[in-house]
């Protein structure tokens, strides 16, 4: 091969090198734009329910498992989801009637600013006057007083359970 032909493929390969090195340093960049918005969001939300919280969280229900409050034999599904440790400690979210997604997704209904947990964590549904609580393949585990999820399972209001370094709750 002639000297001319080996400079050229030597600085084709520095022209490779530097745009790989440029594609890296761009998709880090586009990451943490996405992590600060989704870390905006979260906090705006934040500030959003404190300032339009207007009375205490309910009380915590009797510590004999009595389960969900009932009026006339009528159960109630447990309407908040209440965070008691974690990086969010002290939030709570109105539940509704669909299903919630926990995780650090942006696509999450509860967007967790935990690095234990995964992006789509695990997922709380309504079923009758109950919430089940399912882990969806996650890498650290979802865990029910103490216990690792291995399929659905009822929670009920009281009952603490964690997602990553997560502790919640249901409340009425």
């Amino acid at each position: 091969m002639s000297e001319l032909t080996i400079t050229l493929l030597r600085f084709g390969f520095l022209a490779l090198l530097w745009i790989f090195i440029f594609a890296v340093i761009a998709s880090q960049a586009r990451d943490l734009a996405v992590g600060n918005k989704a870390r905006a969001a979260v906090q705006n939300a934040r500030n959003k329910r404190t300032s339009a919280r207007k009375e205490r969280p309910a009380k915590q229900p009797a510590a004999n498992g009595s389960g969900p409050t009932t009026t006339g034999g009528t159960r109630h599904r447990p309407r908040n989801l209440m965070i008691i440790e974690g990086p969010l400690s002290g939030s709570s979210f109105q539940l509704g009637s669909a299903p919630v997604l926990l995780g650090r997704s942006n696509e999450a209904t509860v967007p967790l600013e935990d690095d234990y947990a995964s992006g789509r964590h695990a997922r709380l549904f309504p079923q009758g006057s109950r919430w089940f609580l399912e882990d969806l393949g996650s890498t650290n585990g979802t865990f029910v007083q103490g216990q690792k999820l291995s399929r659905a399972a009822a929670v009920e209001p009281g009952m603490q359970f964690r997602v990553g370094r997560t502790v919640m709750e249901l409340r009425p």
